[in-house]
Parts: structure tokens; sequence; C-alpha cells
């Protein structure tokens, strides 16, 4: 069967589950011909059932483009990922490279390396012939849980991709001739993240401020829900533009639209100080140009905002589709209404083609396996005609075997019918036997019970702490009225086999303790302490439902020397009280 011609790509992100199609075009590009996406409601950052919803996007959008059982890339939000860049002293061998970047791993990366799933890319050489590497890793756990929500649908994960690192092969793909330092910037639902590119060199950074940031301050504001505030930041919000603009007439869109640039003021703080960061610590270069991308983007005069407050920068939407083909079978609306969020798509489709600046691939471990057992495929196969092979002459040798065993078996069965009398006496007699023995049952049930309440008070008494404890009277209680049905009967000197029902019958043990004014430095724990050696009692079960329900105190508040308790004790194997 020929494999698929399209090549998937599902982006999971915090708040947008997003699923394209590529076609590989004769010249080695890409055509989008089809696009999904889906929203997931609630806060991205305290919602305890965003795994569940994940889930369900991924199967009703898969199946509304009928690509169950297809092979597909996919990218991780970035904030469950960690990721660094690590700058290593310059070693020719590559061995020493991958050694070098394994303890550098062990050293930087904040878990157990054994509880991770990790990866690294190489960089071009730094000044000095230093060598910078990417690093990234994922608690296994944690992929396992999304890696479940990936396979929805029956898709079969091929590659896992950081959605930062797939936006990077994405700007690198569509604007191959930028000079100079490019700012991605890529405001999500959850986190901002930052990534500086200039040849030859990346620096991912994640901010802690995304759109969700502005849905939970107009809540605060107004005195909503969050999914309240969400809806009237999507109808609307707007960065407002400050200064002598005008305010909008509405009030309270005037309201949104102030709360909207109050945390964008707050997210170029924190840009302008990692651009700072990036200059000093890393080498970078000064910023020619910013590029902003993710589903916050869509807020009216958001690129206006940031044109403000980088004069000297060349502010514009990223475009992941400057250099792909958008065919017929896409919905061109949705497409170009959501072209900001498409980056990652883009660049996980670009996996399928080869040669991508940065090939970080955490898959887990389940998947890894997955692949090997596809890669034995053909081996496994050849080995089974082989097997098959060798059992058609084991099959002939049996064959012939048969043959002989029925010879045989025709002489054994002539000698058997003499036999087969005796074994009808054997029969009759044993029946007598069987008989006899269910005739005086009753009788050995009767003096097996005469010791019963003996043994049984004996066992109690053996379990009764030393001190401070004492039984005052047994009850019983049965929470069943029908007769027990007798077993199966035994032959003399055996054991019956009892499988009938029996009702269960509940001794009621009732009781006093002293207290702690009496001695009893231990108080109800005294009590704990012979429900313990009751466990180990074969004749009775303590029941634990609760224990408030059968240790009891006194109100009064008068002196009291000692407190009653009632304890409800199964009987393991009852005897017949009817």
């Amino acid at each position: 069967m020929a494999a698929p011609k399209g090549i998937l790509a599902l982006n999971l992100g915090t708040q947008t589950i997003s699923l394209a199609e590529f076609e590989r075009n004769e010249d080695g590009g890409l055509t989008l011909s089809r696009l999904k996406q889906g929203e997931i409601l609630g806060d991205p950052s305290a919602d305890p059932t965003r795994a569940a919803q994940t889930k369900l996007q991924v199967e009703q959008i898969v199946g509304e483009l009928g690509v169950k059982g297809r092979s597909v890339n996919y990218a991780i939000a970035s904030h469950v990922i960690f990721t660094r860049p690590v700058t290593l002293p310059s070693v020719g061998d590559a061995t020493q490279v991958e050694q070098i970047v394994a303890f550098e791993a062990q050293q930087n990366v904040p878990y157990p390396i054994d509880e991770v799933v990790w990866d690294w890319q190489l960089l071009d050489a730094g000044d000095g012939g230093q060598v910078e590497v990417i690093l990234a890793a994922i608690k296994s756990d944690l992929l396992d849980e999304i890696n479940t929500s990936a396979q929805a649908g029956g898709l079969k994960p091929a590659v896992v991709e950081i959605a930062p690192m797939a936006l990077y092969n994405a700007l690198r793909y569509n604007y191959p001739d930028a000079e100079g330092c490019t700012i991605l910037l890529d405001i999500g639902s959850r986190t901002t993240n930052l990534l500086f590119c200039e040849p030859g060199k990346i620096f991912p950074r994640r901010l802690n401020i995304g759109g969700s940031s502005i849905t939970t301050a107009i809540a605060k504001d107004f005195g909503i829900s969050f999914s309240e505030a969400e809806t009237r930041k999507v109808n609307d919000g707007f960065v407002s533009l400050g200064g002598t603009y005008a305010e909008p007439d509405d009030a309270e869109i005037a309201r949104i639209s102030k709360i909207t640039r109050n945390q964008m003021t707050r997210l170029h703080q924190e840009i302008a100080r990692s651009i700072t960061f990036y200059r000093s610590e890393h080498g970078g270069s000064q910023p020619v140009r910013v590029l902003i991308a993710g589903g916050t983007a869509s807020l009216p005069y958001i690129r206006e905002f940031f044109q403000e407050k980088f004069p000297g920068m060349d502010v514009d939407y990223f475009n992941p589709l400057r250099n792909v083909t958008v065919a017929d079978t896409a919905n061109t609306d949705e497409v170009a209404h959501a072209t900001h969020t498409l980056g990652e798509l883009v660049g996980l489709a670009l996996r399928a083609l080869g040669n991508c600046p940065m090939e970080l691939n955490l898959r887990p471990a389940s998947v890894v396996k997955a692949g090997k057992r596809a890669a034995q495929r053909p081996y496994l196969i050849a080995a089974g005609v082989c097997i098959l092979s060798a059992l058609g002459a084991w099959w002939q040798y049996y064959k012939n075997a048969a043959s002989r065993t029925d010879e045989v078996t025709k002489k054994l069965n002539q000698k058997a019918t003499p036999l087969a009398a005796l074994d009808k006496d054997i029969k009759a007699a044993q029946s007598e036997v069987d008989a006899l023995i269910k005739s005086v049952q009753p009788l050995a049930q009767v003096a097996q019970e005469r010791e019963y309440w003996v043994n049984l008070l004996a066992d109690l008494n053996s379990k009764v702490p030393k001190d401070f404890i004492w039984i005052t009277s047994l009850d019983l209680a049965s929470n069943a009225g029908k007769k027990e049905e007798p077993g199966t009967p035994a032959r003399p000197g055996q054991t019956g086999t009892n499988t009938a029902k029996t009702p269960s019958v509940i001794l009621m043990a009732k009781g006093l303790y002293l207290s702690r004014d009496a001695g009893n430095n231990a108080g109800p724990a005294v009590v704990d302490e012979f429900i313990a050696n009751l466990k180990t009692s074969k004749l009775v079960e303590p029941i634990e439902d609760a224990r408030a329900g059968y240790i009891r105190q006194n109100d009064d508040t008068v002196d009291v020397w000692a407190f009653r308790f009632v304890l409800p004790l199964k009987l393991t194997n009852p005897i017949s009280f009817q």
C-alpha cells in the first residue's frame, strides 16, 4: 500500500489546536491544502481538564479531516519544556562533542536525566572556535500524557518538535535573505516566546506574559469570570494607542483597551530587558526588526504599539506563508485570518522535506519503539516465511506419525472394552459411599460446632491488650436471614467443600477502656491496638468503616474513668444459628 502523499502537522497550543495538511511541490516547496483549528476553553494556567479537552479537540479535528491512522509531526508548547543554549569548548571529534553535551545536559537540566527525554542541536561555531548548542528536555511522564493527546484519532507521531524551534525553521524558510538580528515575537495564550535570530546564531527566551494575562486582568477589573473576560477581549479588545488619540465612546471598551495596553507595556519592558541580556551576555547584535506571531497578535493596533516602543526597528507581522502556496482546497478566509498562528505548522511540515536548520526531536520511548518495530517489519516477514517453510516440513512428518498413532489407538481400544464393565461397577460403589458420607455430615458438623464458642472466646481473649481495656458483652447481629445451604459432603477424615453462600454474621463486641485520668496514657489508642490484634485472628474480621463510630466518649463535664466502645466483628467461618 502506497504511503499518503500529504504531510500532517499538528500544533498543540495552550488554547488553540491546529492540524494542517501540506503537499510537497514539484520544485521541493510546500503547498497548504487543508487546515482545521479548534479552541480550548478556560484559563490555560489553571484548568485541570485541559489534557482531556486537548484530546477531544484532536479527535474531532482528525475526524473532520479524515486523516485517521496517518503519520504526524507535532509541536509542544514551550512552557512545559526546558530549553537552554550552552557554549562548549572547541573539540574536533564528534564523539567528544556528544560526551560533552551529555555531561552538560546532566549539569543543566533541572531533573534527573533518567526521568526526562532530551535532545540537542549543534549550531555554528562562535568566536574563538567555541561551539554553541541548544539543549531541550521534558519530563517523560508529562511527554507521555501529551503524546496520548497527539495520538487521539489514530494519529502516529513521527517528529515531536518544540513550538519555538518550529517557528525558527519557518522563519529561515520564509525570510532567507533577512540580514541582521531579527526578533520573532510569538505572543501565545500563556507565555511569550522571544527568538533572537541572526546568521549562525539563535537565542530563545520565554516570558510569562501572554494573552491570558490580559484576560485575567480584565476579569479582575470587571469582577467577571475568565471565560466572560476572554469573550470581552476577543470582541472589544484592542491596544490603546495612548497619547493624543481619542478614546472610544464606550467607557467599558476604553477600560479594556487601557488594561490591554498596560499588559503590553509589561511585555515591552521584559522584551527590552531580554534584548539587553542577549547583547551583553551572549554577544548578540542590536535587533533591526520585530516579527509578531501567535494568537494574541490578532489584537488590533498591537503592531502600532510595538512600533511606537521600538522606533529604531522595523515591526511587522510574521508571515509563515510567504514562500508557501495555498491550495484551492484550503479555506482561504480561515487561512487569512489565522496566518500569524501557522508558523509552527509550516515549520513542522518542513521537517518532512529534510535539511532544516533546527531538527530537535523529543520523541517518547513508545514512539521510538514503534519506529524500530516498523523498521524491523520487512525482516520479520522474511523470518516468518522461513518459519512457515520449516513448519511445512514438520507438518508432513507429524502427518505420517499421526497415521501410525491411529493404528496403535485401535489396538488399545480393543483391549479397553472389557474394562468398561468394571468401570461401571466402580462408579456405582462410589455413589453409595458418597450417599453415606452425606448422611453423616450433619453429625460431624454438630461435633465441630460444639467447641466453636469456646475457641472464639479464647481467641478474643488472646487479642485483648493486657491493660486498660475489657470486653463486657458479646451480641449477635446478622445481615441476612436465609438458611445456609449445605455444601458438598466429605469422606471420613476429610473436610467437606462448602460452596454454599453463607450469610454474614456480625458479632458486636462491647466493652470499656480506661480514660487518661485513670492511668491509661494511650487513651483510645488501646482500642486501636485491640483492632490491630484482631486482624491476625482466623475467626473474626474487624469492620473499620468509621473509627469514630465505635469509640464513644461521654459528653458529661464530670470526670470519668472509663469510656465505652462497640466493635462490629464479622465471623469468618460462622456456624448455623437456625
